[in-house]
């Protein structure tokens, strides 16, 4: 049990199979108190027909949702990477949508406490019931900075982009999407190569993405690639790409 606020009640503590962490008790206590108070199921229906029904969702507007959360982390101690761990999955095994924009965003607040030894858990959450809501937020705003931190994750980084799950070659994609002038062009460039030809819109708008974002900083030398490799990128990214560069 790592350390934290105060001990929750017992029926706040982890299911049987999650990790176990005091200040997980606490949030998740707090969290499945409050988020339902402000559910709108009319909101609700349409936002998860909106994300084409990968789950149910409370039906919570954003600016709601994050002054709630607010409330939620009042008080709490900074986590540790166990606390973190904790949390996550733990937001994860709850139905409703809501609990994992928490999550992710409570992993992007605290992600430099976190070391390599997350990634198993990122790709745990980044393939359950995954949609691009969840996925981008972990593939810019948590995979980015674990490498950062840790460049040895780059051999990860080019495993997951020959992965046959699209969403975990949509990570490696956008994981350099914040990285401005420290971005690893060659690889950014050789990662959209190695998966032009890939059939999914999402990953043909994520390579368009991800080269847009890199234009706002070298805009030339995106272009320089897109006119080079014109013939092998769909439509849909180079349209993407050069969206700003025309």
């Amino acid at each position: 049990m790592s350390h934290g606020a105060e001990p929750a009640p017992e029926c706040a503590e982890a299911p049987p199979g999650l990790p176990r962490s005091t200040l997980a008790d606490t949030v998740l206590e707090r969290l499945t108190l409050l988020y339902p108070t402000a559910a709108d199921p009319v909101r609700a229906r349409s936002a998860a027909a909106y994300m084409k029904h990968v789950a149910p969702f409370l039906g919570i507007p954003t600016p709601r949702r994050r002054a709630l959360s607010r409330s939620v982390l009042e008080g709490t101690p900074r986590p540790d990477e166990q606390d973190c761990v904790a949390i996550a999955l733990r937001c994860w095994a709850l139905p409703e949508r809501e609990y994992r924009y928490f999550a992710a965003d409570y992993l992007r607040r605290h992600v430099a406490r976190c070391s390599s030894g997350f990634v198993p858990v990122l790709r745990r959450l980044v393939t359950t019931e995954p949609w691009w809501d969840t996925v981008d937020t972990l593939a810019a705003h948590v995979a980015g900075p674990l490498v950062a931190a840790d460049p040895e994750l780059l051999r990860t980084m080019d495993e997951w982009i020959e992965d046959d799950d699209l969403w975990i070659v949509r990570t490696a994609l956008l994981h350099q999407l914040r990285f401005k002038e420290t971005t690893d062009a060659h690889r950014l460039f050789a990662y959209c190569l190695r998966r032009a030809d890939h059939p999914d819109f999402f990953i043909r708008k994520a390579i368009g993405w991800c080269l847009r974002e890199y234009a706002k900083t070298d805009p030339q030398a995106v272009r320089d690639f897109v006119d080079g490799a014109r013939d092998r990128l769909a439509p849909l990214s180079v349209r993407e790409a050069t969206k700003h560069l025309r």
